[in-house]
């Protein structure tokens, strides 16, 4: 059981570090947060699995903080990149803006 977790954290320290890479390679802050949260959130996952497979006493508590984490780490993710795009934060020029404009509708329907 040792091995697997050992591999599992090998795993894990991967993913951090491909997100690392991915925040410094991205080229706008949309895409810097999606590399940055869908490996830190996998890099979690991975990481509490491993330690399910050294500490098996813990493993309902590690799965109740692996399910907090797939829930809060997505919204907080798209809240503060929500925040960044009603800041005046544009996606590059290849990314398409399909919100445009939509934010300045809903405020104008709500006022």
């Amino acid at each position: 059981m040792k091995i697997i977790g050992d591999i599992l954290l090998i795993i894990s320290g991967l993913f951090y570090a491909l997100g690392g890479l991915g925040l410094l390679r991205m080229p706008d802050v949309y895409n810097r947060a999606q590399a940055g949260t869908k490996a830190t959130t996998l890099g979690t996952f991975s990481v509490l699995i491993a330690l399910c497979f050294y500490y098996p006493d813990w493993a309902p508590k590690l799965i109740l903080i692996l399910v907090f984490v797939a829930i809060t780490n997505p919204v907080g993710s798209s809240t503060i990149l929500k925040a960044a795009y009603k800041h005046g934060h544009k996606p590059i020029i290849k990314t398409e803006d399909v919100l445009e404009g939509y934010y300045e509708e809903v405020n104008d329907e709500l006022s």
